[in-house]
């Protein structure tokens, strides 16, 4: 019984932690843009395709995280 409770805890802590690590580094990438743009108007499309992929990476890494806790609560 020891067992699920852990892992169930340690599901809930470590998505807590994912969550909360994706959220500022999401904030971050976001404020970067929008100095940027402030900065220099005139080049919105390749400042926007410059913070595309690292904010699509880090969602998919927040996302993949959730489905590692979702398998360890359901398969345990």
């Amino acid at each position: 019984m020891e067992g699920f409770a852990l892992a169930y805890m340690g599901a809930g802590i470590g998505l807590g932690l994912v969550v909360i690590g994706a959220g500022l580094g999401i904030g971050k990438l976001a404020a970067s843009l929008a100095e940027s743009v402030a900065r220099q108007p005139s080049a919105v499309g390749a400042i926007t395709g410059a913070v595309n992929l690292p904010l699509f990476l880090l969602e998919g890494v927040a996302i993949l995280a959730e489905v590692f806790a979702l398998l360890i609560v359901l398969l345990k």
